[in-house]
């Protein structure tokens, strides 16, 4: 009889790791997504928490964590006529968001990723321990490379937000136009 419940727990667990995590969602990548950024997500990401909108809008309303947004600075068009006025349009994020553009990307330039683990260390006040919301949009690899990035600098405290302000905005919740941070 044990060792048909023996038998009965390997067939049970090769089952279970047969079966994907979540349906419909790509596996997590060994390393960084390095193009094609606005794909199917995976719904995981090892060594961070996945947030749904409520979720986040729970961390959001008690303060206990940063958000940082890094979609992309959307570039000057090449093709304008010299002497142009260029004006960024404006960049909508989650109210109280800092916004880190560039960082999301699969290979970082080395100015690119000194500002980051700049900007980490100055929001965090050197804490490892803060809590760091990562956000851009649906369906968005930048945010979730981002938190993968921010685990191996050695922050414990990562959540990813995948819906981003996607989510956040269908949701009703609070937005406001941001500045990058510098």
């Amino acid at each position: 009889m044990a060792r048909l419940t023996a038998r009965s727990a390997v067939i049970l667990v090769f089952a279970l790791l047969a079966q994907p995590v979540h349906a419909g969602s790509p596996p997590e990548p060994n390393g960084y997504r390095l193009d094609d950024y606005k794909a199917p997500t995976p719904a995981t990401l090892a060594g961070a928490i996945v947030l749904d909108t409520g979720q986040a809008e729970g961390l959001w309303k008690t303060r206990e964590a940063i958000f940082v947004d890094v979609l992309p600075h959307p570039p000057k068009p090449a093709e304008l006529p010299a002497g142009t006025v260029w004006r960024d349009p404006p960049h909508e994020t989650i109210a109280g968001a800092v916004w880190l553009p560039e960082v999301g990307r699969g290979a970082l330039a080395v100015a690119t990723e000194d500002y980051f683990k700049r900007s980490l260390a100055e929001l965090s006040h050197g804490r490892r321990e803060q809590a760091l919301v990562f956000f851009c949009k649906k369906d968005c690899w930048m945010s979730w490379n981002a938190a993968k990035r921010a685990l191996s600098y050695g922050y414990g405290r990562i959540y990813w937000y995948g819906d981003g302000v996607d989510g956040w905005k269908a949701a009703g919740l609070a937005m406001e136009v941001a500045k990058p941070r510098p």
